[in-house]
Parts: C-alpha cells; structure tokens; sequence
C-alpha cells in the first residue's frame, strides 16, 4: 500500500475527534487484554490534564479530512522527559506508514515543548508497535511508569 498524507491539528483526548479516536483505541485495548480500562486506577493517567499545556499536548492527524490517528505529550517529574501516549491509528489505514509518521510528528512536537528524551510503553499483544519503536531508535528501559500491563518499556534521546 501507498503511503498517504496526513495533517495534523491540536485537540483534546476528552472533545470531538480526539475523543473519538482515544474512544476506538479504548476498545481494541480491552478487546487485546481482556477488558483492560486504560483509565483504571492502576494504569498511568492519561487524560486532558496530562495531555496539555504547558509541558503536554494531543494531536490528530487527518487524511483526507477524515480523523486517521492520534497521539500525545505527556510531561514526566524527570527533567526533559515526557511520555508519548495515546497513540493509534485507525485500522483500515494501518500499514501505510502512518504509525511512523505520527511517532515523528509527536517526537517534534516534544522537542518543540523542551523535551529532551522520549519515553513509552506497549504491551506483548501490540509486537507491530514494538517493532517501530525499536526500528525508530527507541532503547529498552527499566519500567519508568508503573503501567501494570507493559512489557516493554523504551526512550530515546530527542536530537
């Protein structure tokens, strides 16, 4: 498949397009790991207060003027760290370079906020997302957020 051209725009997790979309990873989440709710009191807080200024922000990125992905900023305690959160694409434009565009993109916009190092996490069920974090220069780290369902957890250095 093609790649395809993406633009993306400032939103919120919790409002229009960015909701929807944080909605439908919601859900293929649970369905992945066995009813997991990624807002649980256990999980790492991922919502419109970490998701946004000044340290944090969320993205949509749109095809065709249609909502296609997500993502966000996330600011840590550690100094210039922040966590990338909340990322999907939907399914019928997956495998069209999208997922490493958008790891790009939010990578710019962490630098942009003062963020010197990236983190983030994925799970045993999720390998493609794996793949491109380490294909993309992302280093294996001990687990930095208590996310109870990770297994794999991962920075790199923003240049």
């Amino acid at each position: 498949m093609s790649s395809v051209e993406v633009e993306f725009r400032p939103a919120r997790v919790d409002e229009g397009d960015g909701r929807l979309l944080a909605r439908a990873m919601a859900a293929e989440i649970a369905v992945l790991y066995d009813g997991l709710d990624q807002n649980g009191a256990d999980m790492p807080k991922a919502g419109p207060a970490e998701l946004g200024p000044p340290g944090g922000g969320f993205w949509v990125g749109y095809v065709d003027g249609s909502p296609a992905c997500c993502g966000g900023v996330k600011d840590l305690p550690d100094p210039g760290a922040c966590e990338l959160k909340k990322m999907y694409v939907v399914p019928a434009l997956r495998g069209r370079g999208l997922a490493r565009r958008l790891l790009a993109f939010l990578e710019g916009q962490a630098r942009d906020l003062g963020h010197t190092v990236a983190r983030l996490d994925t799970g045993h069920r999720q390998p493609d997302a794996k793949h491109i974090y380490a294909s993309s220069g992302y280093v294996e780290i001990p687990n930095f957020n208590g996310n109870p369902v990770a297994t794999y957890f991962a920075e790199k250095t923003l240049a």
